[in-house]
């Protein structure tokens, strides 16, 4: 990834931070009591336990140690997505994962959630980013680099952790083949990234409905048990 690469993508992360967060007060929020919904464990408590660097941008440095072959068994090292919680593994065909410079490593579910931590980890420049090869056949479909990736925006295909799906294929004749039966528009990993970022605000208005209805099924399960 070339410095040029690096510098427009840190001015377009740091053009997120200008965008309205308005509607998401809209959305019913869950008692502070309660916590979070992570998917497999079900809905945590907030422990109150304080971290090192907590009330500094280094809360959000990723808690792994520098990987050099980062690669190599990532499913096994970064099996979670640090962002939603979601199996990097149930969700391989849209996970992606980014090397930042310092060697730190975030493995994530999507590009959404690529593109919080890229925006958590403003003043850190990416050195690699890969994302999962769609076209591929493989049971578990590869990394690619996604500079030379070609992205399907907005075709039928499902999203993940957003209403507009953004899959990854290693050549743009599979992209083709793929917008030629689901539609959408073909785009680059800068694009798709863009896309990302534009769409967070109704997203996480979605993802955040979700797991309210989420919560309060369970809660009326648990009162009926």
């Amino acid at each position: 990834m070339n410095e040029n690469q690096k510098i427009n993508r840190r001015i377009m992360m740091k053009a997120v931070a200008a965008v309205g967060l308005g509607g998401f007060t809209g959305v019913s929020l869950a008692d502070s009591n309660i916590g979070a919904m992570i998917p497999g464990k079900g809905w945590v408590k907030a422990s109150g336990q304080k971290c090192e660097g907590d009330g500094t941008p280094l809360q959000f440095i990723p808690k792994t140690a520098a990987d050099d072959k980062p690669l190599d068994n990532e499913l096994s090292k970064y099996p979670k997505c640090p962002y939603c919680g979601m199996s990097r593994t149930k969700w391989h065909h849209s996970r992606h994962l980014v090397q930042y410079d310092d060697g730190l490593v975030d493995g994530t579910c999507s590009i959404h959630c690529l593109s919080i931590s890229l925006s958590l980890n403003i003043d850190r420049g990416p050195k690699a980013i890969y994302a999962a090869d769609f076209g591929s056949d493989a049971k578990i479909k590869p990394l690619i680099e996604v500079d030379k990736a070609s992205y399907l925006i907005g075709s039928k295909l499902r999203g993940t952790m957003s209403k507009q799906s953004r899959m990854a294929f290693s050549s743009s004749d599979m992209a083709k083949a793929e917008q030629a039966k689901s539609g959408g528009d073909i785009s680059d990993f800068d694009g798709a990234l863009k896309e990302a970022y534009l769409g967070m605000a109704s997203n996480t208005m979605m993802i955040r409905k979700r797991r309210a209805e989420r919560r309060e099924k369970m809660m009326k399960m648990n009162d009926k048990g």
